[in-house]
């Protein structure tokens, strides 16, 4: 358990090791009462999101809900959903993210949402995230903006996320989001990051949300480039897959990182069933921490 200050303590955990997090929505009563976040009940309903969820935790709610799991960092995504001028986007405020990892350092790092529509502001906004905010990472939702991951409108940002030495994360897989105000189509498959990959070998891409239901096609993406990784998150480590679960256990052990996509998997139920998984010790500490570390270059 963290003392008052939320220092975390390794040696309440199983493995005497603190797991890295790389996929947490800042999800708080603040940016709900805000309407900064989808509100819609189908899509809430779609994950099975529990009804305490819904209401959102303070961040220092969140790193007691981390030590219970287990957890010593997360990273905070200020995430960009879609056109500012469409009702049903949404956008987290990168000073709300900052605020946080600045007042618990040690628990939180900072990943910045990407906007394509924003054009050179948004390139503006990426620097100031990075360069003086801190923050580790970018992260891109290519449904909320009806672009494959390869399109045109996004390469100004790999290119600047390569210059800022930066990893970005993306997500690939099918789109869950079907709203009657916004239907969103699946635009990421994951043999879509071969592209970006070979244009920038210089950056590193990390596919989240396992790539689902292609996950064997972000597999063999990440087996491929060096500079490619893949993420457990968003699907509750039962469901990962045989595919997924041999491959972070085996030849792909240096290239996954677990994460939850919190508010939608709950740390504590996803740490549990990575322990019920038997992986191999020395595959386990690399999925859950050590990846993490050298990937976003974090402190440990």
């Amino acid at each position: 358990m963290a003392s008052t200050d939320y220092q975390f303590d390794p040696t309440s955990t199983r493995d005497g090791y603190g797991a890295i997090d790389i996929v947490v929505n800042f999800y708080t009563p603040q940016v709900i009462a805000e309407k900064r976040v989808p509100t819609d009940e189908n899509f809430r309903d779609q994950v099975r999101m529990a009804d305490d969820h819904r209401r959102g935790l303070t961040p220092e709610q969140y790193i007691e809900k981390m030590d219970r799991a287990g957890i010593e960092r997360s990273l905070l995504i200020a995430a960009r959903c879609g056109d500012r001028r469409m009702s049903t986007s949404t956008e987290i405020p990168y000073s709300y993210v900052h605020e946080a990892c600045q007042k618990y350092p040690h628990r939180y790092s900072g990943v910045a949402g990407i906007n394509p529509l924003l054009g050179i502001s948004g390139l503006k906004e990426l620097d100031h995230a990075v360069k003086d905010l801190g923050f580790v990472a970018a992260h891109l939702y290519p449904h909320w903006f009806g672009q494959a991951p390869d399109a045109a409108i996004y390469y100004p940002y790999y290119a600047r996320c390569a210059e800022l030495g930066i990893p970005i994360m993306m997500q690939v897989g099918h789109c869950l989001v079907y709203r009657d105000d916004n239907r969103l189509a699946t635009v990421a498959k994951p043999m879509l990051l071969d592209r970006i990959a070979i244009d920038f070998p210089e950056l590193t891409i990390i596919g989240i949300h396992l790539g689902y239901p292609w996950t064997e096609e972000m597999i063999s993406v990440a087996t491929k480039h060096r500079n490619v990784y893949m993420a457990g998150d968003a699907y509750a480590p039962k469901h990962w897959g045989q595919s997924a679960v041999h491959f972070a256990n085996t030849f792909g052990q240096d290239k996954f990182m677990f994460g939850t996509d919190w508010w939608v998997i709950d740390p504590e139920r996803a740490v549990k069933e990575v322990d019920d998984l038997a992986f191999r010790d020395h595959a386990k500490r690399k999925i859950m921490r050590d990846n993490a570390l050298r990937v976003f270059n974090l402190p440990g």
